[in-house]
């Protein structure tokens, strides 16, 4: 439990209600523009390939692997710092970063300087998910985390909402350049209202910080990995990535190149619908996993996966029609239960990983889903929507999504078997 330096009353202890919502709604704000900066490039995916003449394969490194390289490598020495350091600090800053190169992808004149670019969002959101997380943490007690991140993730639904929404209305009226730059610069501001809104607990417990020693960077690696449930959290967050960030990320291309939907008809009907689906998904998964494992403690993992086993029909079924409507209405009941999943994820997570390496854990955490997830999901998914091309024409792409949803099946076992092992590596 993390504790004053007289070890009289925990961290969270000091904050009212009405503070904890004052610094989780600033931190949302925060993850709400970096789903925007990173969905962004899914909506303007088939223009830009017009423009720079690329393959489905460029187009997957483009959205994963630029993005994502970038996003691992400065995502740990970040989270290393994030442990010690001033978190509101680090989170402002990484705003600031990720929003100029956001803008920057606007400017590109070529696709390798949008590659470049895009390496720099990468390394600008590095820095707010651990810290915005640990934060998390310490503002809230163990019994309301599940609520606190289930609402931290209804800003994945905010963001998507407010890219596709905004981001393609822009293209469509200004070209996709001016919808960079449109919801680059913003961010600026979100930076600024983070550095005076949020507060780092440490300022206040500053004697602890400078008295007890940090835990060494490998004897921090050897205590998570010792604990199994973890492991199979990460990987688990690495099979979910493949599909939210890799067989999702390519709805919108589906959409316009197989339905025939103009960006327009994507903007205003799929964005809004995937959205609402995801905000329910988010807030139910999150207070449905808090009140089962208020009885035990396992539900955090078994709840998430038996949300992942039920999704995999609802999307194959989705992509099996030929009618937009249905697949709109089946994709967006699947991103519910995708979505649900992820508050008793990361709760778990925060359950084992230890209050001394929290910032670690959860940059490892990302580490490892970015790298390996966010990466391969979306060039495997245009790698096989480029196999299935030559044969079945622009419904490859089809059959391209269809193999890549899979990867929910060892998602969902994964988080059942760190259920049952998370009482033995309890460390809250």
């Amino acid at each position: 439990m993390q504790q004053t330096p007289g070890g009289s009353a925990p961290v969270w202890s000091r904050y009212t209600t009405r503070q904890r919502c004052i610094f989780l709604s600033a931190l949302c704000l925060v993850s709400m523009w970096n789903y925007v900066d990173r969905i962004i490039m899914s909506v303007l995916l088939e223009p830009i390939k017009n423009e720079f003449g690329a393959t489905d394969s460029q187009m997957g490194l483009l959205t994963g692997v630029a993005f994502a390289i970038s996003y691992a490598t400065f995502g740990i020495p970040v989270a290393r710092f994030s442990d010690r350091g001033n978190r509101r600090v680090i989170i402002s800053l990484s705003v600031a970063v990720w929003s100029f190169f956001t803008a920057c992808c606007g400017l590109a004149g070529s696709f390798m300087q949008l590659a470049v670019a895009r390496i720099g969002v990468g390394m600008g959101e590095a820095g707010s998910m651990p810290p915005s997380q640990s934060l998390i943490a310490d503002y809230f007690p163990p019994e309301q985390r599940t609520r606190a991140f289930a609402v931290f993730t209804v800003t994945a639904l905010i963001g998507n909402l407010i890219a596709f929404a905004v981001g393609s209305r822009l293209a469509v009226a200004y070209g996709w350049r001016a919808a960079f730059i449109g919801l680059g610069l913003p961010g600026l501001v979100i930076a600024l209202l983070a550095w005076l809104i949020l507060k780092e607990p440490r300022r206040d417990i500053a004697a602890m910080a400078s008295s007890a020693p940090q835990e060494p960077f490998l004897t921090n690696l050897r205590m998570l990995a010792s604990k199994r449930s973890y492991v199979l959290v990460n990987f688990a967050m690495i099979m979910y990535y493949c599909v939210s960030y890799g067989a999702l990320s390519w709805f919108p291309a589906y959409l316009n190149r197989v339905m025939k939907l103009s960006l327009t008809e994507i903007g205003t009907v799929y964005g809004p619908v995937s959205a609402v689906a995801t905000l329910i998904g988010a807030l139910a998964g999150g207070f449905v996993t808090d009140w089962l494992a208020a009885r035990d403690r396992r539900w955090l993992g078994w709840a998430p996966g038996i949300a992942l086993f039920l999704c995999l029909p609802v999307l194959e079924i989705a992509l099996s029609s030929e009618s937009s409507t249905t697949f709109i209405i089946l994709a967006s009941l699947g991103s519910l239960l995708l979505t649900a999943a992820l508050p008793g994820m990361l709760s778990l997570m925060h359950v084992v990983c230890g209050s001394a390496r929290r910032a670690m854990a959860v940059a490892m955490l990302y580490f490892f889903a970015n790298l390996i997830g966010l990466s391969l999901g979306p060039l495997i998914t245009g790698m096989l929507s480029d196999y299935f091309t030559p044969t079945f024409g622009s419904v490859g792409l089809r059959f391209g999504l269809m193999a890549a949803t899979l990867f929910v099946i060892p998602c969902g076992l994964a988080l059942a078997a760190a259920g049952s092992l998370a009482e033995r590596d309890v460390e809250a």
